[in-house]
This record gives structure tokens, C-alpha cells and sequence, in this order.
């Protein structure tokens, strides 16, 4: 009987094993993965985690009593060292060797660290786990202050935790505006105002130099120390692909794959969600993507191929983060963008930035804004040209943009 071994029990992992069953995938399923829990949700822990609005159980991906019900041997608390691929074997930390037909890595990303003094204080903050928030649940508490370095979506979503439970809040920042690295002009400028206007002290334009006072403070290249009670660094995520290394698979700022999420250099392994830098169509380019939706998408490329289905249609990358009473949902992804289209007004608190190349949609960025979202998010599926004065009109509902 075949054996499918996955690595890693996130988002991407959980749902390659919930999907090959759901596929009709009948051999043999081993699900490790290195946390004592079961796959689990985790954009919430930035938000709806810290602020007490969410449970364990209510983070779960599946009832833990799924995993038996249909037969997949899910190894929490396990950790795998090294790949034998050659004899097709999983070794664990235990010293246990485990045999595959194929392998699923779902190794997932880590945080990155500041190349600073300081930096590897076991007491700095970072959210990539539950047990990453729940140390930092504990910091957080009326009255005191949190210092965030970076300012991408994880920095500030825990900003605006932090100051939903009364905490006061500083954000350091090296580039020039927030969210510098993924979002526009137009949307940073709106999230700066809008953290400023919640009581968010943010600084950009300045450098980290150290991190000091038992990690309770930073200081910075001007030799200014920003002092607090704890510190969060969120300065993005590099790909977990140790393994795949050691194992000899091609890796690219990930680990590289095709279309089916089966790696270049092996066709019985495949890589899936953020371990994996892999091709999107739409574009014409490739990248390695942090998002549940593109977790789900390749946990779907990867159990089609296995258990010998069609694969699932190229989909519209999409992405969101909620931060107070603001919903921002993203599709497409800005390549080769010749210029913005801003759709609505920033201080009412709803509007949509839509990147174009020439009369084509690549991205949309929309605040509070469901429609302009969905009707972008087709258009840029359809790779219909659009009319940009239209597209500018929110007096023209995006139902007649599309026509």
C-alpha cells in the first residue's frame, strides 16, 4: 500500500491530509508535525488570540478526532531531521526512520532575525506560533509598552491588539513609510494616519542598532535608546528549508516546484504554503508566498497529483489583514505595474487601490471595501481590459467596470 508522509502540520500540511482523504487517496498517511497541537489557524493569533476573542478549539482546523476517524497517523510533538531520499526514509529526532512513496513538505517559514547585539535574546517577542503568542498575550496588559520593529502587516496587526487591550505602542521602522515591501503609497499613507490616529507612536526612517535592557529596549543607530517593556520584531520570514537542503533539493528562497507542487529536483516530494517558492501562471513569474490562501492552493496541487486527479484551475493570489475596524483584502500580486488607480476616498475610511499595466489589473489593495475586492479579484483572473476612468468612479459599480 502506498505511504504519503507530510512534514509539517500547518495550514498547508493539515490540509494536504484532510484533502488526499477527500480525494479518494486510500494508502497510507503519516502527518508530523514538531508542535504538540493539532493543525491549527494561525492569522488569528495576532488578533482575535491576543485580544481574548478566541479559544484553542476555535483555531483548530479539524476536530483532533478527524485525524484517526479517516485513518491518518497525525505524530504531534515530532520532529524530522533528515530526508534519505535515495531509500525514501524520514528520519525523526527520536531516531525513528520512516518510510514514504511520497513526501509532502509543509515545513512552513520562520521569523527572521535582526543581525544585531542583542538579537538573540530568547526574551524578544516574535508571533509566528501559539506558543509565540501566548508569551506574547502574557506581555501585554493596560499601562504598559510594546515596542514593535517593523512595520509589515504582523507589526502592525499586533500594534492594534496591543492598543485594543490598553497597551501604549512604538513601531520602528527602517524604510521610509510602513508596509514599504508590500504595499502602496496610498495604503501606507492610510495605515500611518489611521495607527496615529489610535494613539500609535510610529518612527520610520530609522535603524535598529541593538536590542537592549534584559529585551525590553532598542537602540538605534542614532544612539537614541526607545525603551519599553517588551519588544516584538517583525521584520518578515525566511523559508524553513533545512531539510530540503541537507536532502540535495533545488532551493530558491524556497523550495522549488512546479505547477503541482512536486519539487524539480525529486518527483516523489513535493513542497507546499510558505516553504515553497513555486511558478503563478497568471504572471509569468514565480515566488514564495505567506498566505493561507496559497496554503490551501498548493495542499490542492499537491493531493490532485498524488491521488491522480485533474489539477485544480491557476488561481488569483489573494491575501487580507484585519487591524481595529479595518478590513484590507488584497488579490493579484503588483508586476510590472505602470500606474495606481485609487477608487473611493482614504478618509472616509473606504477605498481600493488598483495596480494596472496599461489597462490590465494585477493587484487590487481594497479598505472596507468587499466589493471592489471581488470584482477586482475577477477581472484580474479574466485579464480583461478595463476602463481606467470607470475603475477611478465609484459612482460606476465594479459590475459595470467588468462589462
Amino acid at each position: 500500500m502506498s505511504r504519503v508522509v507530510i512534514i509539517g502540520a500547518g495550514h498547508a500540511g493539515g490540509s494536504a491530509a484532510a484533502l488526499l482523504r477527500q480525494y479518494g487517496f486510500a494508502g497510507e498517511i503519516v502527518l508530523i508535525g514538531e508542535e504538540p497541537l493539532a493543525p491549527y489557524q494561525r492569522p488569528p493569533l495576532s488578533k482575535a488570540w491576543l485580544k481574548g476573542e478566541a479559544d484553542s478549539d476555535s483555531l483548530l482546523l479539524k476536530d483532533p478526532a478527524f485525524y484517526p476517524e479517516h485513518d491518518i497517523d497525525f505524530r504531534p510533538s515530532a520532529r524530522a531531521v533528515g530526508l534519505n531520499r535515495p531509500h525514501k526514509l524520514v528520519r525523526l529526532e527520536s531516531g525513528e526512520d520512516i518510510a514514504y512513496d511520497q513526501l509532502v513538505l509543509a515545513t512552513g517559514s520562520t521569523a527572521r532575525r535582526l543581525p544585531i547585539p542583542g538579537a538573540e535574546d530568547p526574551r524578544i517577542l516574535d508571533l509566528r506560533t501559539a506558543a509565540d503568542a501566548d508569551q506574547l498575550k502574557a506581555a501585554l496588559s493596560p499601562g504598559r509598552r510594546l515596542i514593535v520593529v517593523g512595520a509589515g502587516y504582523i507589526g502592525l496587526e499586533v500594534a492594534a491588539s496591543a492598543r485594543q487591550l490598553g497597551c501604549e505602542v512604538t513601531v520602528v521602522e527602517r524604510e521610509a513609510r510602513v508596509l514599504a515591501r508590500v504595499a502602496s503609497e496610498p495604503l501606507s499613507a492610510f495605515f500611518e494616519r489611521f495607527h496615529h490616529g489610535k494613539g500609535v507612536e510610529i518612527r520610520t526612517g530609522v535603524e535598529v542598532s541593538a536590542i537592549e535592557n534584559e529585551a525590553t529596549a532598542v537602540r538605534l543607530a542614532s544612539g537614541e535608546l526607545v525603551a519599553g517593556d517588551a519588544v516584538l520584531v517583525g521584520v518578515g520570514a525566511r523559508a524553513c528549508d533545512e531539510l530540503a537542503v541537507a536532502a540535495r533539493l533545488r532551493c530558491e528562497r524556497g523550495i522549488v516546484v512546479d505547477g503541482e507542487a512536486r519539487t524539480e529536483t525529486d518527483p516523489d516530494v513535493f513542497a507546499i504554503g510558505d516553504c515553497s517558492f513555486r511558478p503563478l501562471p497568471l504572471y509569468g513569474e514565480t515566488a514564495r508566498l505567506e498566505s493561507v490562501p496559497n496554503a490551501l492552493e498548493q495542499a490542492k496541487q499537491a493531493a490532485a497529483a498524488i491521488a491522480g486527479r485533474p489539477p485544480p484551475p491557476p488561481e488569483v493570489p489573494w491575501f487580507w489583514s484585519d487591524q481595529y475596524e479595518i478590513k484590507l483584502q488584497i488579490a493579484g500580486l503588483p508586476y510590472a505595474v505602470d500606474r495606481l488607480v485609487v477608487r473611493g476616498d482614504p478618509a472616509a475610511d473606504r477605498f481600493a487601490v488598483f495596480h494596472l499595466q496599461g489597462d490590465l489589473i494585477q493587484a487590487v489593495e481594497a479598505v472596507n471595501d468587499p466589493q471592489a475586492f471581488m470584482g477586482g479579484k475577477l477581472m484580474i483572473g479574466q485579464r480583461k481590459p478595463v476602463d481606467p476612468g470607470k475603475l477611478a468612479d465609484p459612482a460606476v459599480s465594479m459590475k459595470e467596470v467588468a462589462a
